[in-house]
């Protein structure tokens, strides 16, 4: 099993591509393919066929998957993705960032 430096609800800023700098939570996580969803980045059209009678098919605009590596989470002291240190405070590890320590 792979490990992700992100989790669900996390805000991350994406690092580069065409939605390079855009900043939003994520939706979900995969650690099998090392991806995640962020929510309003990587928009994608997806053509859904009407599934029940009355219901309306047509094109619908959906989050597609990015590469868990071409996010990183954001710091709201820094105002910027930065890396992530863990701290052990007692017995439980805390994420912080690695430029100015803030828990995140």
């Amino acid at each position: 099993m792979k490990k992700l430096h992100i989790k669900t609800g996390d805000t991350v800023v994406v690092l580069s591509g065409d939605d390079k700098g855009v900043k939003g939570e994520v939706i979900a996580v995969s650690p099998e393919e090392g991806k995640v969803i962020v929510k309003g980045a990587n928009m994608i059209h997806k053509h859904v066929k009407p599934r029940k009678q009355g219901e309306t098919g047509g094109v619908v605009d959906a989050e597609g998957a990015l590469y868990a590596c071409k996010v990183a989470l954001y710091c709201p002291n820094c105002k910027k993705g930065v890396r992530v240190k863990m701290n052990t405070e007692g017995d439980k590890k805390v994420r912080v960032c690695a430029k100015c320590g803030a828990e995140l």
